[in-house]
Formats: C-alpha cells, structure tokens, sequence
C-alpha cells in the first residue's frame, strides 16, 4: 500500500468519524485534503511500516485530546486490507504495519506505471514560464549560468511531472551597454590593441572578431577599412565599423549559446530578444498601461515609476532625462509580454537569478502588484548562489577560451554531462556548491551521480544474470518479499510520488537526487543481502558446518516464487531509479 493509498484510507475514516459524530466538534469540511495529510516513514522500521500524525492535526479541531482522537482512528484503520496492525505511539501517533503482500502492491503499482510511475496532474492546467540561464550575449554560459542550466532544465522536468505546462524561457539580453562594449572589445581585438578597460577578455574574442571578418569578406566586405571614427572628438561613437562587428558578432554568439545548451540537454521553447520589446513598442505599452493604472509620474525630465505604492524601497527611473530607457523598462515590459501573450501566456512566471539580484526583488514584486497580480504567485524570483570549482582542494581557472573563469563546456570536457547536470542539480540552489573535478571524475561510491547509475546498472546486471539462470517472474508472490531488505526497498519505492509532489511544490529539485541517492543505497544493500539468481557455494562455504552451509545454500538458491518476487522487485528499483535520473536529465546506463 502507497502512502497516496494510506492518505486516503485515512481521509475517508475522518470523514466517516465525522460523520457519526465520534469525533468531538469535528466536521467534514475541516477534514484536509488527502494531499495534506502526512504519511511518513518511521525513522525506527520496529514502529511500523507508516506514520500518520493525522489525529494530532485535527484534535483542536475536534475538541479532544490527540491520543483519545488516535484512539478513535486505530480500530477503523485495523479493519482495512492490507492492514496488519495499528498502534497509539507518545502524544497521538498513529503507527500502521501492513501485511507482505500489500506492503509490496507498490511493485504492482511501479511496473503497471512505467515511465509514469510518480507522475500526478496536480498542477495540471497551470502555465508556468520558468525563465533561466538568461546570460548577456557577450560570451560563452559560464559556471553559474551553468548551475541555472542544471537546476532550471531539472526544475522544469519536476513540475511537468506534477502535471504543469512548462515553457522553458531564455532572456536574450540583446539590446544595451553590454553589447556596446561587447562591439567596443571585438574591434579592439581585430585591431590588434589592447581590450578597453570596461571590455570583455579572452580568447574567445579574439576567435569571433576574425570569424567576423572572415564572414564580411565572404560577403565582400572589409569590415577593417570601414569608418572606426564618427564623433567630432576622435572617439569611436556609433561607428560603421562597430555596427558590422556588433550585427555580425552577436548573432554567432547566440549560435554558440544555442549549442552549449543543446549539447547539456537543455532545450528552451521560447529564446525571446530583449530588443524585441523595443522593436515592437512593447516598452511604450507596458509604460501606458501602469499610466493608466496611476503609477506613472514625470519628475526631473524623467519618467518614474511609483513603485513605492507596491512595497518597493524607492520608485525607479524607466526613462532617464536624455530619452533613453533605464533598464529596469525593458523588465517590466517583459513581464507583461509573459503575462498576456497569444500563445502560452504565463499564470506564474518564475524567473531564476543569480546571487547578485537580490536587490531587484522588491522592484520586480513592486511591478507585479502594479499591474493588478499577486508577488508570490503570478511573479516567483528564484536566487541562486555562487559555484567553486575545485581541484586538489583549491579553486581552478580552468577555461581555454574565457580567460579566467571557468565555462559550461570547460565542466562537461572534464567530467561529462551526466556529472555536471548531476552535481549541479543535487544541492539546494540557495547554497554555494564546490563542485570537485577529481571527486566527479571518478568511479567509485564517492561520486554521488556514479553511485546512483551503478544502482540501474547493477539492477540490469540482475536482469541479465537472471535470464541466463532460467528466471521469470512467473509465479511470483510478492508476500514473500518479507525481509529487512525488501522492506527497506519497497518503503523507499512507496515514497517517490510524495517527493515528486514535494519538489514541485518547493520548487526543489534537488530532493530528486537526495532520494535517489538513499533509494540506490537501499538496493546496494539489497543486493547484498539478497539473491536472485541461484548460485554456487564457494569451496570455503562448502566446508563450513552443516547448519550454517544448508542456510547459506537456502539463501542463495531462493525457491522459484521467492526469487520471481525478487525479480519484480528488482525490475521497480530500476524503473524508479530511470525515473528519477531522467528528472534531472540524467542517462540511467545498463552497464558501467
């Protein structure tokens, strides 16, 4: 029996408790919803299969105490299949034992699913634009970017799973003083000079200023003899020469982008350009509406936003004094374009920023509230903190291309894919990560990503082994997965829905890998304690005692029911963990 299962036994025998008026002042209507009644493991396998403290939560409610209300609930769930025993455990605990058989219904259950196993339609109707990775155009996605990449491509897979239309979104921020001086350095470089003091280095711009050069030629032009000077004091202004670079070079680092996400499994819906917003005069309509709205002022020759009014520190400039928009206009815009588009327009718009955004929150919320929606809910801003990247113990700079800092293609040459989105995704993104190159790179327990896959492989390995020996799963009875090691297995089975609900709820996707990093631990022990396959004793076992060999021999020659059980069990271990690793986009391989 699941814990879905168990949450609505529970759930109906409060309502039927309420019903025959057993249960003080409680009623139907103060009964929670099946989702919110809690069915846990007990940390002490001796207290039970499961844990609800479910009289604990609605005693106030009930006018009683939480034990007298257990009480009340113990008999009624002892009358149910499946149901071993029941017992009040300290204030009003209810601990539940069920009997082999339904205990392992989550094998039925897993397989019968497949690939859908966990999946539930909770937010089923529900539009969410998860905006992520979002780097200016200036250069290769970098590590932090990469952590977005990671966690934003995994968080997306979660809340899909819970039923959610997802667009994976991808802010190109093409428009701006980034890109002037993304120009400013590429003709630099042409140029054979220096890289202006607000530039950007590395060898990456030496590469795309030949690359547009080599592709002015192509098309008949030497970008190099084009006008560099066009103010009247010497400086290089708007130049000819600057645009071709600019117009050339930022759609080639869009390209490179575009591949590198590819290339780590991340494919985003919509790659949306900031100077679009300016481009199909969504700025201006985004500034009228908030004018209608009152929030709107001119002040000092500029155009203000009364963000104060919605719980911001200060109003914000979103057209300076000389005409121009302050950044914080195309933000706005944005946000509105997200809210009211012709296709997938967003119930919630999640935007994922980096650890140096934190100061935009109250202006962003502010914006939301303006425009009639609710911060928290249409509007959800995600920040996530620094990665290290680590070897021998020390921070590395590591990157061929970018000069000193470490790229998103410098992490995969050094320990693949899988252990990038891995490691990237398996921590908390409100924590700073070391990320440690010699750890990931290697195959052995200590690397969490390899620990989980050696758990599928190893699983597949049964499967083979098994069909070698002449096992099915004909005849299987699953009562018989009666030992610790089944138990352990299957209670960890029966927890992957609740997770899945949890971590798109929590917007956390890195519970994903924490269970699947317990569930492999349970079936490496599993495998240790248990057979499947008959096999052969060793000549050592052969001599020992005649009691100890027979149940040596009894333990690794299971009879035929009890290994078809094993079998079954051990096919749901390995549907789980595939589960489980593609929610973080993530192979499960069948050898290693």
């Amino acid at each position: 029996m699941s814990p879905e299962a168990l949450s609505e036994l529970i759930s109906a025998i409060a309502h039927d408790l309420a019903a025959a008026g057993t249960a003080g002042e409680l009623t139907a209507d103060l009964i929670p919803p099946v989702e919110k009644i809690a069915v846990m493991r007990p940390k002490d396998r001796a207290h039970g299969d499961w844990a609800t403290n479910i009289a604990m939560q609605l005693a106030k409610k009930a006018g009683m105490k939480p034990r007298d209300l257990a009480e009340l609930f113990a008999p009624e769930l002892e009358k149910n299949d499946g149901v071993k025993s029941v017992e009040i455990a300290g204030p009003g605990f209810i601990n539940i034992t069920l009997d082999s058989a339904s205990a392992a219904g989550i094998v039925d259950t897993v397989l019968e699913a497949g690939a859908a196993f966990g999946r539930n339609e909770h937010l089923n109707g529900k539009t969410l634009n998860l905006e992520f990775v979002s780097a200016n155009p200036t250069g290769p996605i970098h590590i932090g970017g990469t952590r977005w990449a990671a966690v934003g491509d995994s968080m997306a897979r979660v809340l899909e799973a819970n039923g959610a239309k997802v667009v994976r979104e991808y802010y190109f921020n093409d428009h701006g003083e980034q890109i002037n001086r993304f120009a400013r350095s590429l003709v630099a470089a042409a140029h054979g000079e220096e890289t202006p003091a607000d530039g950007y280095k590395g060898a990456y711009i030496d590469e795309i200023a030949q690359r547009v050069i080599d592709e002015a030629k192509a098309d008949g032009i030497d970008v190099l003899s084009l006008p560099r000077v066009t103010a009247e004091d010497g400086s290089e202004g708007d130049s000819e020469q600057r645009e071709e670079f600019r117009k050339r070079a930022v759609p080639m680092m869009f390209a490179e982008i575009q591949k590198s996400m590819k290339e780590f499994r991340v494919n985003f819906d919509v790659w949306f350009h900031e100077n679009s917003l300016y481009q199909d005069g969504e700025v201006e309509k985004a500034i009228a509406d908030l004018r209608e709205r009152g929030d709107i002022y001119e002040k000092d020759g500029a155009t203000w936003f009364a963000s104060t009014k919605h719980g911001d520190d200060k109003d914000r400039v979103i057209i300076k004094s000389d005409g121009n928009a302050a950044y914080f206009a195309a933000d706005i815009a944005y946000y509105r374009n997200k809210r009211h588009r012709d296709v997938n327009p967003a119930d919630v718009a999640i935007y994922m920023l980096g650890a140096d955004h934190h100061g935009y929150i109250g202006r962003m919320m502010a914006m939301c509230a303006a425009f009639g929606d609710k911060p928290g809910e249409n509007m959800q801003i995600l920040i996530g903190q620094l990665v290290n990247v680590m070897k021998d113990g020390k921070p590395v700079r590591m990157s061929k291309r970018a000069g000193n800092v470490v790229t998103l293609d410098d992490l995969v040459e050094a320990i693949g894919v899988d252990a990038a989105r891995y490691s990237l995704a398996r921590t908390d993104y409100n924590q700073s990560v070391d990320i440690d190159l010699d750890l990931l790179a290697s195959h052995t327990n200590e690397n969490p990503v390899y620990y989980v896959q050696y758990a599928h492989a190893r699983s597949c390995n049964v499967d083979r082994n098994a069909a070698a020996a002449g096992v099915t799963v004909d005849g299987a009875d699953l009562a018989l997965l009666d030992t610790e090691a089944d138990g352990d297995l299957l209670a960890a089975l029966a927890q992957y829905p609740s997770m899945i609900s949890l971590a798109g709820d929590g917007r956390e996707p890195h519970r994903v890998a924490h269970y699947l990093e317990d569930l492999a631990g349970r079936y490496h022990k599993w495998y240790a304690a248990e057979r499947v396959a008959p096999m052969a004793l060793t000549d050592a076992e052969q001599r020992l005692p005649e009691a100890e060999r027979a149940a040596l021999e009894i333990a690794k020659n299971p009879e035929p029911a009890r290994a078809a059980a094993r079998l079954r069990l051990n096919d749901a271990a390995k549907q789980v963990i595939a589960n489980g690793l593609d929610l973080l986009g993530v192979t499960a391989p069948e050898k290693m």
